[in-house]
């Protein structure tokens, strides 16, 4: 086994968070099957909700996805009654996103169903080791530029 400066790489930071990741991810996407929905779904939810961003160009943007793939999240989500899609009075080619209660209520299920993984996670962890590692993932998700809650 090839080790560098004593380190194994899956002893690496990118290796687990990365293995950790796709597992957390995997079981989302499971826990989210019930309605239909991918968690990107739930991203373009959280977007909306969050204010950050509301064409589906800047809505792109933040969620580092090709824009084509906004409108076809937007599609299922306006299927479902869970987002209304204006026009833009400013600009009749730009359509502008919006939450319906609907989607709200959506948005809540799917946290709930985040929670509830979290819960599982952080099982093995005292309250003390799960506030420090939400912290530090918090700090590490800030400095790559993705939205955090402040």
């Amino acid at each position: 086994m090839l080790i560098v400066n004593d380190v194994k790489w899956t002893d690496t930071l990118s290796f687990r968070l990365g293995a950790v990741g796709a597992l957390v991810a995997d079981q989302y996407a499971e826990a989210l099957a019930v309605h239909d929905l991918k968690p990107k779904h739930v991203g373009l939810l959280g977007v909306l909700d969050s204010g950050l961003a509301a064409s589906q160009l800047e809505i792109a943007k933040l969620m580092r996805v090709a824009p084509s793939l906004v409108v076809s999240l937007a599609d299922r989500l306006e299927s479902m009654g869970a987002i209304e899609r204006l026009r833009d009075p400013a600009d009749r080619r730009r359509q502008i996103l919006s939450l319906t209660g609907k989607g709200r209520d959506l948005l809540a299920e799917c946290t709930a169903k985040a929670l509830a993984l979290d819960a599982n996670l952080a099982a093995d962890l005292t309250s003390s080791q799960h506030a420090e590692l939400s912290e530090a993932l918090g700090r590490l998700a800030a400095s790559l530029g993705l939205p955090v809650r402040g």
